[in-house]
């Protein structure tokens, strides 16, 4: 089952956060989340999963920044959210699609526990001017049955548009104490 916007604010500072929040952005089952001012790409022609690949920063100025076809752009959420017993889940607004750009390729599923920013990857069909600050995606909830496990892994309490780190599995180390509360506003370690 998918929460209703009015459920949405209902729960807010319980098992929703949503920081900054701004209500003109409730849908009716769903939040509209704002694209933040800066993207990455990565420098590597030949993407590597086995290890870190090389990136650079792009800034989104005032007047536009127009992404090209057949490259793949990182970015994140102004805001940074955080949920509790819920299930989050992002997708790209109809209104950015029908320009032909995708806001993820394939991670639009969260979990139960994540708090942090969203990262977007970022594909355009055909030449596209993006800008900062635009509502990008929406995010909405789903209720979940059963015990619960709240998440806890490598882009747990991200603080910036988070690379690939699939590498970290083929050498793995925790990245969270499961005995510590995940609660918003906890800082990883080193990511």
């Amino acid at each position: 089952m998918i929460l209703s916007g009015n459920e949405i604010a209902r729960r807010l500072g319980k098992d929703i956060v949503i920081d900054p929040y701004e209500p003109s952005r409730l849908n009716p089952n769903s939040y509209n989340l704002t694209l933040h001012n800066e993207l990455m790409v990565y420098e590597e022609v030949v993407l590597d999963m086995a290890k870190a690949n090389r990136v650079r920063r792009i800034e989104i100025p005032q007047d536009g920044l127009v992404l090209s076809p057949n490259q793949l752009y990182l970015g994140r959420t102004v805001e940074r959210t955080a949920t509790h017993n819920l299930v989050p889940q992002i997708e790209g607004r109809s209104s950015v699609g029908r320009l032909g750009l995708f806001v993820h390729v394939t991670a639009g599923f969260g979990d139960v526990g994540f708090a942090g920013y969203w990262t977007l990857e970022m594909f355009a069909v055909q030449p596209v001017r993006i800008y900062a600050g635009v509502p990008i995606c929406q995010i909405f909830y789903h209720e979940i049955t059963g015990e619960v496990t709240e998440y806890c892994s490598k882009y747990q309490h991200n603080r910036d548009i988070q690379p690939s780190l699939l590498f970290e599995e083929l050498a793995p180390e925790r990245h969270c104490d499961p005995q510590l509360p995940l609660k918003f506003g906890i800082e990883s370690s080193g990511i």
